[in-house]
């Protein structure tokens, strides 16, 4: 028997995904604050400090203050909201992607209980799910991963659903496999993969290679997911293509743009 509620879902949309979740009666979803698109009448919102999955209530309101205090370091709220059915029937609670990509359904059940995110993919979970940091170990990973060596972990055997940008492909690696990706685009992996983060090795592939000085290397056995877009790419090529100041655009391949890529080849976008 699982821990976590068991929650029904269906996805809707093709490159701007939203997830249905289906509650029975005193069945409830967690999100993180402003996912929500909407809710049918008899679903009850209640804003909690943590993930409300009972982990950290050993130490009392310390417990849980600190196990939401954690959330801060990955840039994320304090609170979390809990979504509800209060209602005799089934109800509908419905969540969003901030930006154009896809929404992936985990079972962390399938998984062995465990799941290693960037610090922004989680969208929503079946309430049970423990939402919280992971610290990469090398100190490499830690300066150069372009994403933040604090990454977040899902723990539990309940449904999560993650977020991603562009095209998401899922990768599963054999014994000792490595993959080496740019930093922004890996979006999750299994417990078992080692992450690490490596110097491109040439510099003047680094500077003129426009990918950047470090790569994520992934080694396995265990499963990858990637996506093709990572959202501060598409914000950097927005940003440039945005009238500057004035009303003056900023051309290609200005000093601005220039200096601009050089500022970037340490987060590998």
């Amino acid at each position: 028997m699982r821990n976590a509620h068991e929650i029904d879902f269906k996805l809707y949309g093709d490159d701007m995904q939203f997830v249905e979740i289906e509650l029975d009666p005193q069945e409830s979803v967690i999100a993180e604050a402003g996912a929500m698109m909407y809710i049918e009448q008899g679903i009850q919102m209640e804003t909690i400090f943590g993930d409300g999955s009972g982990r950290n209530t050993q130490g009392g309101f310390m417990g849980k203050l600190l196990g939401a205090g954690k959330r801060l370091i990955t840039g994320e709220s304090l609170f979390m909201t809990v979504f509800t059915n209060m209602g005799a029937g089934k109800k509908h609670a419905s969540f969003a992607a901030p930006y154009p990509g896809k929404i992936i359904p985990m079972d962390l059940n399938i998984y062995g209980g465990k799941l290693i995110c960037q610090k922004d993919a989680f969208l929503c979970a079946a309430k049970g799910v423990s939402i919280g940091i992971e610290f990469q170990k090398k100190i490499g990973t830690g300066f150069f991963g372009g994403e933040g060596f604090i990454m977040q972990k899902l723990e539990g055997d309940g449904l999560a659903f993650l977020h991603a940008g562009g095209t998401i492909i899922e990768k599963e690696l054999g014994a000792g496999e490595i993959l080496r990706v740019d930093t922004g685009c890996l979006v999750a992996f299994t417990k078992n993969i080692n992450y690490d983060v490596e110097f491109v090795g040439n510099v003047k592939s680094a500077f003129f290679g426009g990918e950047g000085l470090f790569f994520a290397t992934v080694r396995g056995p265990g499963k990858v997911w990637l996506q093709s877009l990572p959202f501060s790419r598409l914000a950097d090529r927005i940003y440039s293509a945005a009238p500057q100041t004035g009303g003056s655009r900023r051309g290609e391949g200005s000093v601005l743009d220039v200096l601009g890529g050089l500022g970037n080849l340490i987060d590998g976008d």
